[in-house]
């Protein structure tokens, strides 16, 4: 998107965009809602956590060794700084999960100005155990407790959610198929925090600076959301269909119009 927006066709492409975001994010809220049994922390790691029972975890131990080391790669690293002790069990619910859309900052840049934008993204979003979302680990950092117990907590869930997110057998792989792939973020205030990240395979775009600024100008904020890619969506390809296509190609290619 090299050219710059004019207001009437930015308008029509906000709609389109939040048209289809409404549509893709309450599929993939039916698609949690039957895969959070496998990504609750007790599920993952078992009596690892506070009333989980480890022998209905398969795999408990190599989860937590997993969780340790990566705690061990945060803990003691700005902004958190805390205590390298982690001992089971930990105190971790996970029953609830939620979602944010996926922001992060951009400095727009024209031959006359300069500005910072929160740009959203909103086909892509954070996903977090209920109460631990970034903007509240953000309030946490600028108030924390002089023990650290919040940001531990925190940082847990934040890593408790990754190993279930990326170690379960079969659940990065579904998501994939579902066109929701999951990955992770790590923001530069959180230091090296993972955070768990999904995404639909639908492109977004953010639209060259100068409509950025101009329409933040308009409406008062600096805050500017990514729209759809009409172009990119016209050339998805469905991945099914076309190792469908090559197994054909490979047995019977005289087959294929």
């Amino acid at each position: 998107m090299q050219e710059a927006l004019n207001t009437e066709k930015l308008l029509v492409l906000r709609k389109l965009t939040r048209a289809v975001s409404d549509f893709l994010l309450k599929e993939l809220k039916e698609h949690l809602a039957t895969l959070t049994p496998l990504l609750k922390p007790k599920a993952v790691l078992g009596g690892y956590v506070q009333g989980g029972p480890k022998d209905i975890a398969r795999g408990a131990d190599k989860a937590f060794k997993e969780l340790q080391e990566l705690y061990w790669g945060v803990c003691g690293t700005k902004p958190f700084n805390l205590s390298r002790d982690l001992r089971p069990p930990i105190a971790v619910d996970g029953s609830i999960l939620e979602m944010v859309p996926f922001e992060y900052p951009h400095t727009a840049k024209t031959k006359k100005e300069s500005k910072t934008v929160t740009i959203a993204s909103p086909l892509k979003w954070v996903l977090y155990y209920s109460g631990y979302s970034p903007g509240h680990l953000r309030e946490v950092l600028n108030d924390a407790d002089g023990s650290g117990l919040e940001l531990q907590e925190f940082v847990l869930n934040h890593l408790v959610l990754h190993v279930a997110a990326f170690k379960q057998t079969g659940v990065p792989q579904l998501l994939e198929s579902l066109r929701f792939p999951v990955s992770f973020h790590q923001y530069p205030e959180f230091g090296n925090l993972p955070v768990t990240v999904i995404s639909s395979s639908v492109p977004t775009v953010r639209p060259p600076d100068a409509t950025i600024i101009e329409s933040t100008e308009v409406s008062g904020t600096d805050e500017f959301e990514e729209v759809v890619s009409v172009e990119d969506m016209e050339r998805m390809r469905d991945p099914l269909r076309e190792r469908l296509v090559e197994l054909v190609r490979s047995h019977s290619p005289e087959l294929l119009s």
